[in-house]
């Protein structure tokens, strides 16, 4: 089935087998405000139309089944198997092998692709700040390389909440900085109650690179990747969750043929 037309098929260097896509708005069934391909289950859309909208995924990665997984904000890291059922509770996952998708849903934090150069294990991590913080990106290489042996990995950063939207109090910014001093160098003083504005692609590729992981691409912190103000593109939850209620959520696909 040919991807949505406003779907965003990653532009890198992927070992051969391996595919990937980020989903947008366009191409659901969903009524507004979650219209149309919204793919979450707990944002008040009517389930029919979620689970519609979630067959319509499963075509596009065909025959891989994604797995979708209760995300919440750790650094837990799952190797999904065919038994692994939707709801597993996880940040980040694992696939070693054809027939599963490893997915992660966002609505404005960043989704995270990783594909080991052998093109046996592929891997997806949800990098909101605490994730990121705390270390979900490290326990994902990790977990890949464990998987994929010997061999470079490659990363993916798909659209989050830009630098220029991502208002955060100075508590995040000692999270990150009691870590790695330079991060300083991607947060901004914003000048309003003691507020800084994060740049929170950068602080990923950091951390990437930190790991020896060197082909970083996707998300550079243009407007473009931003869900904030690309609202007719991308979901966002901290722009559409106080006046509208909730939002709907896209997902980042990775999978191997």
């Amino acid at each position: 089935m040919p991807l949505p037309s406003d779907s965003l098929a990653p532009d890198w260097a992927a070992p051969p087998g391996v595919r990937a896509l980020f989903t947008t708005r366009d191409g659901g069934i969903s009524a507004p405000p979650f219209d149309s391909f919204n793919l979450g289950d707990h944002v008040r859309d009517d389930p029919r139309a979620v689970a519609g909208n979630r067959a319509r995924l499963a075509s596009l990665t065909a025959p891989a089944r994604p797995v979708f997984l209760q995300q919440v904000h750790g650094t837990d890291v799952v190797r999904l198997d065919h038994l692994t059922p939707d709801g597993t509770e996880a940040d980040a996952c694992v696939v070693q092998g054809p027939g599963l998708a490893a997915t992660i849903m966002v609505a404005d934090c960043l989704p995270v692709l990783l594909a080991h150069a052998s093109g046996r294990a592929v891997a997806a991590a949800h990098a909101g700040w605490r994730g990121l913080a705390n270390g979900v990106l490290e326990a994902t290489a990790g977990a890949l390389r464990e998987a994929g042996g010997e061999g470079e990995v490659i990363a993916w950063l798909g659209p989050c909440i830009g630098p220029l939207a991502f208002e955060v109090g100075a508590e995040v910014r000692e999270a990150f900085v009691l870590v790695d001093a330079e991060a300083a160098a991607h947060f901004r003083f914003h000048g309003q109650d003691g507020k800084y504005r994060a740049d929170l692609p950068a602080l990923a590729r950091r951390r990437l690179q930190a790991l020896g992981i060197a082909q970083v691409h996707g998300n550079d912190g243009s407007a473009a990747w931003c869900t904030v103000t690309q609202s007719s593109r991308f979901f966002s939850h901290r722009r559409d969750a106080v006046r509208l209620g909730s939002t709907g959520r896209m997902a980042a696909c990775i999978w191997i043929d």
